[in-house]
C-alpha cells in the first residue's frame, strides 16, 4: 500500500470512527449498567431475546409476522442517537428467541409482551408495532389493560379483521388464505419468494431484499403456520376498542399484505382520536423502504423531531 493509499485508509477510519462515535444517549450511566441484550423469560419459561440501546424516554419495537427485532434496526438506531432508549425483542420461536412448541396465540403473545414490559420495569413505553405486532398490542389491552404503554405506533398494521365474512366484506376471501396457509407448510422459502416484491420497492437494493428474505427463514415453521393461521382467522375489532392510549398509523396506500381500507383505515375508525399518515406508493415494509421518513414521523410523535 503507498503513501495515497494509507492517507485515504486513515481518513475513512477517522471518518467511520466519527460515525459511530458515542452520541447522547449511548454515554448515559443508566445505559452502560444495562446489558445490550440479554433475555427475558416468559410466564411458561420460553426465553425471550432483547436488545436494549441507549437511555432515556423508552421505545418498544415489535416486529412482524416470521420477522425478528432485527428487523427495526435502522429505527432503533436512529432514535437512540437521539436520545432515545430502543428495544426491542424476538417474539417466541423468532430470531435469537427459543421455540418452546406451543403459545402461538395472542393471548400468550400479549401476555409475553406484558412479561417484557414488567422484567424491563417500563413505564410510560411508546410502543413501535409493524404488521401483526399490532395484534398483540391491542390484545394487550385487552387483556392487561395496555399496562405501562403511554403511547402506540402502528407500522402496516394488519389490525382489525383481515377474513372476509358477513360483517365484514372487504376481507380477504378464506379460500386464498387457505393456498397461502398450504404453500407455507409445504414450502416456506417459496412462499416467501413469491411474496418478496409487492414486500419493497423497485427500487430497494438487492442485498436489502436478500436480508428480508434470510431473516423470515430463521422463524420457526410451526410458529409461522400457526400464528399465519390466527392472524387470519381473528377478529380484533373489540381488542382495538380497548386501546386507550393515543395512536398514530403509519400505512402504505400500495400494502399488498395488509390493504390500507382493510386495516389501517378501519383501525383507525375504531381509534376517533388516532392519527393516519399514509405513505403515498409505500408497500408493506416501511421499515426498509422508507428508513429515514420512517423515523422521523416516530421522532415526530415521540416529541423529539
Amino acid at each position: 500500500m503507498d503513501r495515497r493509499q494509507l492517507m485515504s485508509a486513515a481518513a475513512i477510519g477517522a471518518a467511520g470512527a466519527m460515525m459511530f462515535a458515542p452520541v447522547r444517549g449511548f454515554a448515559a450511566e443508566s445505559a452502560a449498567k444495562r446489558p445490550a441484550e440479554s433475555f427475558v423469560a416468559a410466564k411458561d419459561g420460553t426465553a425471550l431475546f432483547v436488545r436494549d440501546w441507549g437511555a432515556g424516554q423508552p421505545v418498544l419495537f415489535l416486529s412482524g409476522w416470521a420477522l425478528p427485532s432485527d428487523f427495526w434496526g435502522y429505527q432503533m438506531l436512529g432514535l437512540a442517537r437521539k436520545g432515545y432508549r430502543a428495544i426491542a425483542y424476538d417474539r417466541r420461536g423468532h430470531g435469537r428467541s427459543t421455540d418452546p412448541g406451543r403459545g402461538y396465540d395472542h393471548d400468550t403473545l400479549a401476555d409475553d409482551l406484558a412479561a417484557v414490559i414488567e422484567s424491563l420495569a417500563l413505564d410510560g413505553v411508546t410502543v413501535v408495532a409493524h404488521s401483526m405486532g399490532g395484534t398483540e398490542i391491542a390484545r394487550h389491552f385487552a387483556r392487561h389493560g395496555g399496562r405501562g404503554i403511554a403511547r402506540v405506533a402502528l407500522v402496516g398494521t394488519i389490525t382489525p379483521f383481515l377474513m372476509k365474512g358477513p360483517d365484514n366484506p372487504a376481507g380477504v376471501d378464506p379460500a386464498m388464505l387457505a393456498e397461502g396457509a398450504a404453500l407455507i407448510a409445504r414450502d416456506f422459502p417459496a412462499w416467501i419468494e413469491v411474496n418478496t416484491p409487492p414486500f419493497f420497492t423497485p427500487d430497494t437494493s438487492p442485498a436489502m431484499v436478500r436480508w428480508g428474505q434470510t431473516m423470515m427463514m430463521s422463524t420457526s415453521l410451526l410458529g409461522a403456520a400457526q400464528l399465519a393461521a390466527a392472524n387470519f382467522a381473528t377478529d380484533f375489532r373489540p381488542d382495538v376498542r380497548r386501546i386507550t392510549a393515543p395512536v398514530m398509523l403509519i400505512h402504505g396506500d400500495r400494502d399488498v399484505s395488509a390493504p390500507l381500507a382493510l386495516t389501517a383505515q378501519a383501525t383507525a375508525a375504531l381509534l376517533p382520536q388516532a392519527t393516519l399518515k399514509v405513505y403515498q406508493g409505500a408497500p408493506h415494509g416501511l421499515p426498509l423502504t422508507h428508513v429515514e421518513r420512517l423515523t422521523g414521523d416516530l421522532l415526530g410523535f415521540l416529541g423529539g423531531g
